[in-house]
């Protein structure tokens, strides 16, 4: 039987497991050694580390305490690996824990998180999804069910020391550009609630104050949220630290392109099962700054869709240079206001077009001054009929049904 690695204690906290841990250094120790070959299981929190409970009240995302994420299982040495190599991850397999098949969506407060519609959707809010072998559905969205592509939304190798230090130099100086901004313009280090996993002594204090937050990909990897990095993917991470440092977590049931709720996909705890390679001096052989990956062959098996398209004029009608960011915000935002007409609130379709298998496409940059942005969503998804027709949109859904706000807004 395949060796498992790493596991967890769903019923602990985080804290309570030295072989998880929530920032990035090159001090925190190897929690296993593999040697190149070797496949093994790795076990996950949800990203939260346990703070989402399965009930219809948004209050703990309103109140979740976004410092102490991402909960990641790791670091893992693979022997031989140097500075310099690319380390060759293989996803062979990947699924729910079998005590825990149910994962969550939300939206974070704008006060506390926020998320890429903010703006619209500034309030906490969740929906729970029911896992149902390769299926998911949700009592909170009616009208929907589809097939999910399970991955991990970050996974990556440990930074070196200079790695490091050119990340919070970096982010450091952009965060001062607006240091009062809401939500703040980068996540810096913050010891308080930094788990550096088995790392102990003097040396915890320090790399707890310098350790770098979870929340962004950066060039060894990280939170990438890449929905096509399931089984039968590959991926290769630089590595910047002897033994590489393999970690992992954020597990996703299902997601669509760009994780645009931030609290985002249907979140769960899994297990992923892995194989590890080398490609000795892969990084100068190819040019490789960041990691690249190999998408599995398995996708939705969803053929029809309804194609949403934005540019680069923001909400109050300001003409944007190029503005992909901009363009993405108003397909999505299109594809909302479309849903609203069949009896969705806004924040449903929100969380349909997160969760779902949609497909987000860079259509166009080149046709000064506007982005071309489009959201694919799949119609396949929907339990009744969602075509534009003579006859106009029917409200399939009940107009008072929407996803839990905690009482007192």
């Amino acid at each position: 039987m395949t060796r498992k690695l790493i596991q967890i204690d769903l019923s602990k906290s985080p804290y309570d497991h030295d072989t998880i841990h929530n920032r990035w250094h090159p001090d925190i120790p190897m929690v296993a050694m593999v040697d190149p070959g070797d496949d093994f299981i790795v076990e996950c929190f949800d990203w939260t580390g346990g703070q989402i409970a399965n009930n219809d009240c948004a209050d703990d995302v309103r109140d979740v305490d976004l410092s102490q994420v991402h909960f990641l299982s790791g670091p893992i040495g693979v022997n031989g690996a140097e500075p310099g190599d690319l380390l060759v991850v293989d996803f062979l397999d990947l699924g729910a824990l079998p005590d825990s098949l149910w994962g969550f969506n939300g939206f974070f407060s704008k006060q506390n998180g926020g998320g890429f519609l903010t703006d619209h959707f500034p309030e906490a809010q969740k929906s729970i999804w029911d896992l149902e072998g390769m299926f998911t559905k949700s009592r909170h969205i009616p009208g929907v069910r589809f097939a999910g592509l399970v991955h991990p939304g970050l996974i990556g190798c440990l930074p070196s020391a200079e790695l490091l230090q050119e990340w919070n130099v970096r982010e450091k100086a952009l965060f001062d550009t607006d240091p009062a901004r809401v939500p703040a313009l980068a996540t810096l280090p913050y010891a308080e609630t930094a788990h550096m996993g088995r790392l102990a002594g003097s040396g915890v204090t320090k790399a707890a104050s310098e350790g770098a937050r979870t929340v962004p990909p950066r060039e060894h990897g990280g939170n990438c949220d890449i929905k096509d990095l399931s089984r039968g993917s590959r991926c290769f991470f630089p590595v910047y630290v002897k033994g590489g440092g393999l970690s992992m977590g954020d597990i996703h049931f299902s997601q669509g392109d760009g994780e645009i709720t931030f609290c985002g996909a249907i979140e769960m705890a899994g297990w992923i099962h892995l194989k590890v390679s080398l490609i000795k001096g892969g990084m100068a052989k190819y040019g490789i700054k960041n990691p690249i990956f190999k998408p599995s062959p398995i996708t939705p098996n969803y053929k029809d869709y309804l194609i949403f398209e934005g540019i680069s004029v923001d909400e109050k009608g300001k003409q944007h240079y190029l503005d992909v960011h901009i363009a993405y915000r108003q397909a999505c935002l299109n594809a909302i206001e479309y849903l609203k007409k069949f009896g969705y609130s806004g924040a449903q379709a929100y969380g349909i077009i997160g969760t779902a298998p949609c497909q987000g496409h860079i259509s166009g940059v080149v046709d000064i001054p506007n982005a071309c942005a489009t959201l694919w969503l799949p119609t396949e998804v929907f339990e009744f009929d969602i075509h534009p027709s003579v006859d106009g949109p029917i409200r399939h859904v009940k107009g008072d049904v929407d996803v839990p706000l905690s009482p007192d807004r």
